[in-house]
Order: structure tokens, then C-alpha cells, then sequence
């Protein structure tokens, strides 16, 4: 009896140790295929990694330290007299007075000392002072101006300075890094960091000047106005300019100038004196999916012509009436800005390929870009075109240029648009090239008086101060 009972015990101690030893080897297969299981999504993350998630930050360290140095700060001066005496009050005497008027920044282009800054940091200024990272100031001489462009050239007697060559802008990706450089308010400099948001953005159409900035959102206040836009590798590829804001202080998104328009713009101020402006010759709207319903095409972006200027190198190279641009040069054509923007990089003479589709069959011509047949009349804000014969015959008039549009406000637009003006300044136009030349001959302080035409016998002179 008792060496059965033994036996039972034994048995009975064998099988709990083979059931806790199967125990025991099931939780280790487990913890490995666990372990297997977890390991699959570890793969996954680090591939996602070659895809730029986890890569590292942009160093900046070299494009600023290349850049810094080649930005300015440009200090704008007006310089009038304070009155003593009655005297003084009526024939001009007392002493004189210095006044900062407005502050910016700008940016070497070259090592004889060429500047480029806005128009509206130093618009009005008597002189004009720059200051170096170096903390040197030099006296700046106004090389050229050109308003609608926001862009203002200036020159100082230096040499062998640090200076930032024009990049292309036309390869500046979306979403690519990049650094606004100012040097405001005697800070020395200053550096921020953004990407590019946006290409080809036109802020005030209503006007009829049409812009193409560069959107970023690298931060850029007032005092940063006129500096540089540069990528990683310290290419110049925007001059700074604006900002939109209820406050005037940035609040997530700034403006840059592109290089290749400011390329244009200084190269056409130091040969001519003025900016040359190239035109395909055709108007047009911008597409839409609304607007392509209401003109019943099937592109949804996209430049729509409407019509075709006479003798236009449009109209020559064969583009008629509800052809749609989508390329000019290879450059994508979404709206008008873009096509505004590129052609502002070229000079009249030059020959661009368009691509466009009549009809949706794909279509593709060359195109020689014409000298613009307009001119502004920046101080009042008239925009004139020469007239043709039949339109001096019908106001019977033996000269004139006539008023094509009106950009001020303060002017009556129905009653302007469309009629002659005859003279300026006492010297009879013809042309607006005789226009352009009266206007640069006038001084700053000079009035303009201007002789208008109405009708046959509705003729009147009136002077702005």
C-alpha cells in the first residue's frame, strides 16, 4: 500500500513538472513572436526617415556669414530750414534743419559700391546715408528710381566692398528654406528663417501694375524693407519689400522682389536711366473652374487671351482670341502673375516659346516681345498711350497723347479716361516719349502744368503742386 502511494506521488510530481516546463517554453515562444511583431514598425519608421522627416535642420551658418556683411542700412534725410524771424518766414532764410524721414535697409551688388533698396525707403529724400556692417557711413547718390516696382538704385564712392550677385529666382522651389537679412535701425544685422510659401503672388492688380513676389514666411518689419532674400547656399534671389498687416508688424507672411526682375530693373536703370518694359501684346483673365464654366473651356488654370493687341508680337506670331497660354519658356503659366512675372525679366526685341491650346489641341510659338507703348505719369497718377490719327482728328488736334487709364484716386476716371493731353510744362507732346522726356527734365520742386482736350473746343490747363 504504501509503495503504491509512492508511486502515485512520484507520478504526480513528473506531471506538474512537465506541465509547468510546457508552461514555461510557450511564454518563450510568445516573448519572440512578440518581439518579431514589434520589430516590423521600427522598420517602417526608419524608412519614412529617408523620406526627410527625421532629416536635420539646414545649417545657415554660411549663408549668413557671407550675406551679413553685404547688407546696408540706409537712412533717408530731408533738409529744410527753420524760420528765426518773420524774415525768414517770407524770403526763405533760418537755420538749417535735418530731419530722418524713414529708414530701410539695402544691398550691395557689386564691389564698386551699387545699391539696391525699396523705392519707398528713401522716396523723398534729400540725401540719402548709408551705413556699413562695419558701422562706416557714406553719403549715396541716386542712380535710378523706379516707382512701380518698388525698387530704387544707389551708389556710393567705395570699392572692393562685400557684395551678393543676383541668383535665379526662376529656380526657387516652394517650400525651400530661406533667409531675410535686414540691417534696421543701427541694429549691425539681422537674420531670420522661413521657407518659401508661395511664388508669383500679385498683392495690387487694382491699380493696373501687376507684381510677383516671392511669399515667405521668414519674419520681415519695416526696418528690414530693401534687404535680402537668400537661400541656403547664400544666393541673392529676392529683395525684401512687404509685408501684409492690420498692424504693420509681421504677422506670418512677407514679400521679396524676385532677383531676376530686380536684375532687370538695376541693369535697365544704369544704361537707360529708366526701366524698359517687354510685352507679348495681349490681354486676357486668369482661369478658374468658375470662369472656365462661363467661357465653356476645359482648362481650369491657365491664361485666357481675350483679345490681341495690333502689330503686337503676339498677333505676328499667330495667338488669336480664346487661346489659353499654359508655358512661356517652360515656366509654368497658372495666372497672370506668372506670366507678368517672367516676361518683367526680359528686355523688348527678345523672342519667348509660348505653349498654349486653341480648341484643346496643344499648340506651341515663338513670340518677339514688344517695347511697351505706355506711360505713367507717376505724380498725379495718369497713365498715357500715344494717339492714332483718327483720334487727333476727332478732337481736332494736330498733337497729343491720350489718357488711357487713371490709377489715382483723387482723379475723375470717366472724365479723364479716353481724352487728349497737348501740352506739359508749356512744350507740346506728340508722343509719349515726349512725355517720358518733359517729365525727367522737370526738377522735384517743380510744378507740373498740364493742358488738356476734351472735345474740339474744350481745352484747359491746370497746374499740380
Amino acid at each position: 500500500m504504501k509503495k503504491s502511494l509512492n508511486l502515485l506521488m512520484v507520478g504526480l510530481i513528473s506531471g506538474l513538472v512537465s506541465v509547468f516546463a510546457y508552461h514555461q517554453l510557450s511564454l518563450t515562444e510568445a516573448t519572440k513572436i512578440t518581439e518579431k511583431e514589434v520589430e516590423a514598425p521600427q522598420v517602417q519608421l526608419t524608412s519614412s526617415s529617408r523620406l526627410g522627416f527625421g532629416a536635420e535642420a539646414p545649417d545657415f551658418v554660411t549663408a549668413a556669414k557671407e550675406s551679413i556683411n553685404a547688407v546696408v542700412h540706409v537712412k533717408n534725410v530731408s533738409i529744410g530750414r527753420q524760420p528765426r524771424s518773420i524774415l525768414d518766414l517770407y524770403f526763405g532764410g533760418g537755420q538749417e534743419r535735418r530731419a530722418v524721414r524713414g529708414m530701410g535697409s539695402g544691398v550691395i551688388i557689386s564691389p564698386d559700391g551699387y545699391i539696391i533698396t525699396n523705392h519707398h525707403v528713401v522716396q523723398g529724400a534729400t540725401e540719402v546715408e548709408i551705413t556699413l556692417n562695419n558701422n562706416k557711413t557714406y553719403a549715396a547718390e541716386i542712380i535710378g528710381e523706379a516707382p512701380e516696382n518698388d525698387i530704387t538704385l544707389l551708389k556710393i564712392n567705395e570699392e572692393d566692398l562685400t557684395y551678393l550677385p543676383f541668383g535665379d529666382s526662376n529656380n526657387v522651389e516652394v517650400g525651400e528654406w530661406v533667409l531675410a537679412i535686414g540691417n534696421p535701425f543701427n541694429l549691425t544685422s539681422t537674420v531670420t528663417a522661413g521657407i518659401v510659401s508661395a511664388k508669383a503672388r500679385d498683392l495690387d492688380s487694382k491699380q493696373g501694375v501687376f507684381q510677383s513676389f516671392i511669399q515667405t514666411d521668414a519674419a520681415v518689419n519695416s526696418g528690414n524693407s530693401g534687404g535680402a532674400l537668400v537661400n541656403t547656399n547664400g544666393d541673392l534671389i529676392g529683395i525684401n519689400t512687404a509685408i501684409t498687416s492690420q498692424t504693420g508688424a509681421y504677422i506670418g507672411y512677407s514679400f521679396a522682389i524676385p532677383s531676376n526682375n530686380a536684375k532687370k530693373i538695376v541693369e535697365d536703370l544704369i544704361e537707360f536711366g529708366r526701366v524698359r518694359k517687354a510685352v507679348l501684346g495681349i490681354r486676357g483673365i486668369d482661369l478658374n473652374n468658375q470662369v472656365a464654366k462661363e467661357l465653356s473651356v476645359g482648362d481650369a488654370q491657365g491664361f485666357y487671351v481675350s483679345s490681341i493687341e495690333s502689330n503686337s508680337g503676339a498677333e505676328k506670331a499667330g495667338l488669336k482670341e480664346g487661346d489659353i497660354i499654359q508655358f512661356i519658356d517652360q515656366i509654368k503659366i497658372r495666372k497672370f502673375s506668372d506670366l507678368s512675372g517672367y516676361i518683367s525679366t526680359k528686355n523688348p526685341g527678345e523672342t519667348v516659346t509660348v505653349d498654349y491650346t486653341r480648341n484643346g489641341k496643344p499648340k506651341q510659338t515663338e513670340v518677339e516681345l514688344i517695347k511697351l507703348a505706355l506711360y505713367r505719369i507717376n505724380e498725379i497718377g495718369l497713365e498715357v498711350t500715344n494717339a492714332s490719327k483718327d483720334e487727333l482728328k476727332t478732337f481736332d488736334a494736330k498733337q497729343g497723347v491720350k489718357i488711357n487709364r487713371v490709377l489715382s484716386q483723387r482723379l475723375n476716371a470717366e472724365q479723364l479716361e479716353g481724352i487728349l493731353i497737348t501740352e506739359i510744362n508749356d512744350q507740346k507732346v506728340n508722343s509719349i516719349e515726349d512725355v517720358e522726356r518733359i517729365i525727367d527734365q522737370k526738377t522735384n520742386a517743380e510744378a507740373l502744368k498740364i493742358t488738356f482736350k476734351a472735345s474740339k473746343n474744350d481745352e484747359k490747363t491746370y497746374i499740380f503742386r
